[in-house]
């Protein structure tokens, strides 16, 4: 079965409530728990490289779109 696009990835999803931002002012905070102001400047400023950065650039969009209630259960399921 092909992967639909328009789906997000479940384990993409997953990642954002498990991992930590290992750098920086936020270190070790959840990037699903980092601030809108943040994540906003690593868009202006560019994201880093690799995974954190594809992390950090979805956490924003995802904000940004104003759908950061959808991490809700992924959260409560994982605190």
């Amino acid at each position: 079965m092909a992967n639909n696009p328009l789906m997000p990835d479940p384990q993409l999803l997953m990642d954002l409530v498990t991992t930590r931002m290992p750098f920086g002012k936020y270190k070790d905070r959840l990037i699903c728990d980092l601030p809108d102001f943040y994540l906003e400047w690593h868009q202006r400023n560019g994201f880093p490289k690799g995974k954190m950065g594809m992390l950090l650039a979805t956490m924003y969009e995802i904000q940004l779109n104003g759908l950061s209630f959808l991490l809700d259960p992924l959260k409560k399921q994982h605190r």
